[in-house]
């Protein structure tokens, strides 16, 4: 008996479970798809890097592209560094992930900033997410050992200001994926994926009376994971990185001396090629083949549902979200996130709180969302802020 098959094929058949399940909590649904499919699949490598990781956006329902930058605005528009207003600070988050199937998987995310010459900032941040422990067996129960599946992604962002109304920024990121510990498959061998990508954003922002009320309007864009196809198979069978458009508004008012509200909202489309029809030969019998170049798939991803336009407009999430500060001290939080039912199990209330004091922030976010539907629900988030320096302090050039 071949034992090593029999081990690999277990940890192969849960790995895909775990990445099934985090795709499909993220609308990148993995699998096959017929014509009798209530699903038009989106098939992507690494969908763990649409996890929102910070718990302040989490529990804005993962609506932030736009709303007033923190330590953790890499994570989604990059621009927004340019923004903050202490020289430097760093954060750390944490999220056990779909706990409701598996304790040990988990998120944790490390971002950290520094600011030069007031206009410019450079930040770094890591992201691992851990796919627990899995005890490889053969048939008759004896042990071949424990693997770790596991992804990481390592970014290097900029940002820069053009006065006080808009900024522009970028990030670089290196991937790894390693879901299969380097097993044998029915297709032979596999390996750790590793890809690059880019993210590009921007953000204008303008001060208006709004209702004779101060208000800070906002609006922001953010392209990012846009990068080199991942292979398990040294270059076999290239999955698309899950490219993401998103673009959001926000506005953050002063209702008083000591109260500010912010409301955000965001529209999202993954930029990857959306899955065909197939007959019973596997011919394409409506959309197109996915089998594609990268910028080929990026701009048919916008007309390549073999639903049409209407399917096109099925794959727009919408987050949702509101802010409330009193004092700069307390914040509470809530948020929506909407996912067609046809593109994934996206669609939960989010809820959260903040505390400020001197240079240190904690953040917490919490999920509500149906446990009979959805692997996310019940999901928590905590993140620790550190901003450091004196408030606004920077000299211009």
């Amino acid at each position: 008996m071949n034992y090593k098959y029999i081990g690999t094929l277990a940890i192969s058949i849960f790995s895909i479970v775990l990445v099934f399940e985090n795709a499909n909590a993220q609308g990148v649904i993995v699998g096959p798809q017929n014509n009798t499919s209530e699903y038009n699949n989106v098939v992507s490598a690494v969908p763990f890097l649409l996890i929102t990781p910070d718990a302040r956006t989490g529990a804005m329902g993962n609506a932030g592209v736009a709303v007033p930058a923190d330590i953790n605005a890499s994570s989604i528009n990059a621009s927004k560094l340019a923004f903050l207003d202490k020289p430097y600070g760093f954060s750390v988050s944490y999220s056990p992930w779909l706990k409701n199937l598996v304790s040990d998987i988990n998120l944790a995310y490390l971002s950290g900033y520094y600011k030069f010459k007031d206009r410019y900032t450079l930040a770094g941040s890591f992201r691992y997410f851990s796919l627990g422990q899995v005890d490889l067996t053969n048939g008759s129960g004896q042990s071949l050992g424990v693997a770790n599946p596991n992804e990481l992604a390592v970014d290097v962002s900029f940002a820069t200001s053009f006065g006080d109304r808009f900024s522009l920024g970028s990030s670089v990121r290196y991937i790894y994926s390693n879901v299969t510990a380097g097993q044998y498959v029915v297709t032979g061998e596999t390996n750790a994926g590793n890809a690059v990508a880019v993210d590009v954003s921007g953000l204008y922002r303008t001060p208006t009376n709004l209702f004779n009320t101060y208000t800070l309007v906002s609006a922001g864009v953010s392209i990012s994971n846009i990068g080199t196809k991942m292979s398990y198979r040294n270059g076999q069978q290239s999955l698309f990185l899950p490219g993401n458009i998103k673009i959001g508004g926000a506005t953050t008012s002063n209702l008083d001396n000591l109260s500010t509200l912010t409301f955000a909202l965001d529209f999202s489309k993954l930029l990857v090629p959306t899955q065909p029809r197939y007959d019973a030969n596997d011919n394409i019998i409506a959309g197109r083949d996915p089998n594609r170049s990268l910028p080929s798939g990026i701009i048919g991803s916008f007309s390549d549902a073999p639903g049409g336009f209407s399917e096109e407009l099925r794959e727009v999430g919408i987050s949702t979200g509101a802010e409330y500060w009193y004092n700069q001290q307390f914040a509470l939080r809530a948020g929506y996130n909407y996912q067609n039912p046809s593109k994934g199990s996206s669609r939960y209330f989010t809820i959260g709180a903040g505390l400020k004091y001197n240079v240190f922030n904690i953040d917490f976010a919490y999920l509500v969302a149906n446990t009979q539907t959805s692997p996310l629900a019940n999901t928590l988030r905590f993140s620790l802020l550190f901003n450091f320096g004196d408030h606004k302090i920077l000299k211009k050039e």
